[in-house]
């Protein structure tokens, strides 16, 4: 051998140091001229014993020589050498020693060779935490920090590095705040200040962050914090790994920002709540400031044409971060049109989606005025996505930033279009329902009555609301009906189901309650007959024109009551509809007990009449029961709020009495249509009221004229008795020729006058045309000439031929 051997450890830890590893000098043949103590401890050999003696003869085992020779020819050639070796202790066994060896020059121009080694495990542990270190401050993509105690940086690895735009050698001695935000910094400060003190360590967490280099753009990054001791518990800093997260961040962003779109648009089908809907969604997790404007026959519920180029627009939704942004903008409601080459012209005429990094506002805007003032508030940036449904275009949505520094991006724009692709659609069948809607509800405007008739035996207000969101207009209807001997006819009614056919049901259901109305029936019969109609209309519709199951109307209910001023009596039937409540002039409230009877097109199920006794000024009150059932509550229980709430009043216009149960009753958007109709009653004094009992003999109608007669002047209805005496004398002579009994005469002076000729006869009299030849015939044809109408009613027991007639024109008579 020629040369000697020798190591320099790089740390306390490495176990190659002097002070933990095995040296051992030897001589250029061979021969041991040094030995450490770590030597003896771990070989075996004293230094007596070793000292002179060959290093093969003592370490090396014959069979292990091959594989000694081969690192010492490396070594000899190579000046040095590295690696493992089997080692003969004295013990006999045989360990696997790590060896650096390396050849040094003496100070008399000598050479030794100086070997330093150590158990194999020691070496690989080392080995491998030195791998690690290395992998972390050169390779690894996590950034890494180590801070002192004062928070200064002692050293980063190159992720982190490149992650704040500078080199890692740079980074000693410097502080946070030398590439963070000032913001930033303090708020990273702060949370490395407080692991420092306390020891707990900072798992995980997301924070924002801008570098000095490029503080328009937002970072996210996931931070862990620890805090650093020796052995002995001293705290000599705080270490803190670092990763970039934003494109994670705001991957997760989108998902969350459209999931929440998703529950959030299009929750009611009114194209106004969809848009506010959308433009709430993008802001402010997109956009500063969001403006919805669609085509003008789009927010009328109507048809978009195909081509919208230059079409006016109606700004239908506007939302932003701050008021003052929206003072910029035009309001909602506006109908204007986008000039030839502004970003929102571009979008509908070109139906793609138009991205503005840097928008030039003055053309954006379309005004000086409004863009100065837009520039004053940082606006910088602009998107515009149009909304398409089917192949047409329905408006377009304009994203705007102001308070985030950061222009639009690509991926800004992608985001967009997915929302206005999803609220198009929402728009769109909002837009469909709503024209759907308008026409039900013109429908239904068609078939309830525009104004209900005055009548001097009530006093009447009444309320119609049609169901918010899906349900739309529904089959709920009421109607005053005016019928013979001064008594009225209150009616209410709801078929089962919303939307046109529910409002056309309602209409044919109206038109037959009117048709029975003028027959005059009792309560109870005209829901026998309505009855019948609702299970032929329903027999009717079992299948629609294509043959599939049709919408059945079956479960209409109905209430049906006749007030009688004279008599102050109310007889009432319902078919499955709420009862009304009755309040008395002294503010009491009941609900009668009446008999319920079934829903209207069961069939085969009887209906019972009631009759009630009103004091006069009492109000009744007829509803749906949309009023009173909810989700919070049932039906009786909603009747028992209503009752509350009428007997809380004292006397009262009816129209503010109806306001306030709407308002005490009702949500801001009932689920169901709601139909209120309130009556108050008055009574017809005795003294306008005159009653007659004729016997059956020939003297009869010269009785009836004189007793009209003098009634008449009683009235002051002079001009009248004429007339009058040929109406009671040919319906007289009537009763008495055919009836063959007892007639009675009344009259009434009402706001007409009311002639009423009662007869045991349930023979109707029928108008006709008498032929020349004839004796008579006429009778009837001159009572309904001299008449305003006249007609028959039938009673239990025999019949009733009224007639009515307009009073004189007179000061202080009652007028129609």
């Amino acid at each position: 051998m020629t040369g000697s051997v020798t190591l320099i450890s790089e740390s306390p830890e490495d176990p190659f140091s002097l002070g933990r590893a095995v040296s051992v000098v030897l001589d250029p043949h061979g021969r041991v001229t040094g030995w450490s103590d770590r030597a003896e401890a771990l070989l075996g050999y004293s230094a007596r014993e070793a000292l002179g003696r060959e290093v093969s003869e003592l370490l090396v085992d014959p069979q292990d020589e091959g594989l000694v020779l081969k690192p010492v020819a490396a070594c000899v050639r190579d000046r040095g050498w590295f690696g493992v070796v089997p080692v003969r202790v004295k013990e006999g066994r045989t360990l696997g020693f790590g060896v650096r060896a390396r050849l040094v020059a003496r100070d008399d121009g000598g050479t030794e060779w100086f070997l330093v080694g150590a158990p194999a495990a020691e070496v690989v542990q080392w080995e491998i935490d030195r791998a690690v270190m290395d992998g972390l401050f050169r390779r690894s993509p996590i950034g890494l920090a180590v801070h002192d105690t004062d928070l200064s940086v002692l050293r980063v690895n190159r992720a982190i590095a490149r992650l704040g735009g500078f080199e890692a050698e740079q980074a000693r001695g410097v502080r946070i705040g030398d590439f963070l935000v000032r913001v930033d910094a303090d708020t990273v400060e702060d949370r490395l200040r407080e692991v420092l003190d306390t020891g707990e360590p900072l798992i995980f967490t997301e924070q924002s962050c801008r570098l000095l280099a490029a503080p328009a753009k937002e970072r996210f990054v996931d931070v862990s914090a620890f805090r650093l001791e020796d052995s002995t518990g001293r705290v000599l800093g705080v270490t803190q790994l670092v990763e970039d997260v934003t494109e994670r961040h705001r991957a997760r962003r989108r998902l969350a920002l459209l999931s929440a779109a998703g529950a959030g648009i299009g929750t009611t089908l009114d194209v106004g709540t969809t848009a506010s809907e959308l433009a709430e969604a993008a802001v402010p997790g997109l956009a500063d400031c969001v403006s919805v404007d669609l085509l003008e026959q789009v927010s009328r519920g109507e048809e978009p044409v195909p081509d919208s180029r230059g079409d006016a627009v109606r700004r239908t939704a506007l939302h932003s971060v701050t008021s003052e942004s929206e003072q910029i903008m035009l309001p909602v409601g506006t109908l204007t049109t986008f000039a030839p080459g502004t970003p929102q012209a571009r979008c509908l005429s070109e139906r793609r989606p138009v991205l503005e990094r840097f928008v030039d506002l003055p053309k954006a805007l379309a005004g000086l005025d409004r863009a100065g003032a837009a520039k004053q508030r940082g606006v910088h940036s602009l998107m515009v996505v149009p909304l398409t449904a089917r192949g047409l275009v329905l408006g377009c949505m304009s994203l705007w930033r102001s308070r985030l520094p950061e222009p639009f991006e690509e991926d800004d724009l992608t985001l967009a279009g997915e929302l206005a692709a999803r609220a198009a659609v929402s728009i769109d069948n909002a837009r469909r329902f709503t024209q759907q809607r308008r026409t039900a509800l013109a429908l239904q405007r068609r078939l309830m009555p525009r104004e209900l008739p005055e009548h001097p035996a009530i006093l009447v207000a009444h309320r119609y609301l049609p169901a918010g969101g899906a349900a739309g207009v529904g089959g709920d209807w009421f109607d005053v009906i005016a019928l013979s001997g001064a008594r009225v006819a209150l009616v209410i009614g709801d078929v089962v189901g919303h939307g046109i056919n529910a409002a056309a049901t309602m209409g044919r259901l109206r038109t037959a309650v009117n048709t029975l109305a003028d027959l005059d029936l009792e309560p109870d019969e005209v829901l026998s007959h309505l009855d019948d109609l609702v299970t032929r209309l329903a027999g009717e519709q079992e299948h629609d024109d294509e043959g599939a199951p049709g919408e059945q109307v079956v479960g209409a209910t109905c209430l049906y009551a006749v007030y009688d001023p004279v008599a102050r009596a109310c007889c009432i039937a319902r078919a499955g509809h709420p009862p009304p409540a009755v309040v008395t002039p002294d503010g009491a409230v009941s609900v009668p007990d009446l008999p319920a009877g079934p829903p209207l097109g069961l069939g085969g199920l009887p209906f019972e009449t009631a009759e009630l006794t009103l004091p006069e000024g009492s109000v009744i009150a007829l509803y749906t029961n949309g009023l009173v059932e909810g989700e919070e509550h049932d039906m009786e229980a909603g009747i028992a709020r209503l009752c509350t709430v009428l007997g809380g009043y004292g006397p009262q216009q009816l129209d503010e009495m109806a306001e306030d149960v709407l308002d005490a009753l009702l949500p801001a958007r009932p689920s169901d249509d709601v139909a209120l109709l309130l009556a108050r009653t008055s009574r017809l004094a005795p003294e306008l009221v005159a009653t007659w009992e004729l016997t059956a003999e020939a003297t009869a109608p010269s009785k009836a004229r004189r007793l009209t007669a003098d009634q008449l002047a009683k009235w002051g209805l002079d001009e009248l008795v004429f007339t009058t005496e040929l109406i009671v004398s040919e319906l007289v002579t009537n009763a008495y020729r055919y009836a063959g009994g007892p007639v009675t005469l009344r009259l009434i002076h009402h706001h007409r006058l009311i002639c009423e000729v009662t007869d045991p006869s349930s023979t109707s009299p029928h108008l006709r045309r008498a032929r020349s030849t004839d004796e008579g015939g006429r009778g009837l044809l001159l009572v309904a000439q001299l008449t305003e109408r006249w007609g028959t009613r039938h009673a239990r027991e025999g019949k009733t031929v009224w007639t009515e007639q307009l009073l004189p024109p007179t000061p202080g008579s009652p007028v129609m």
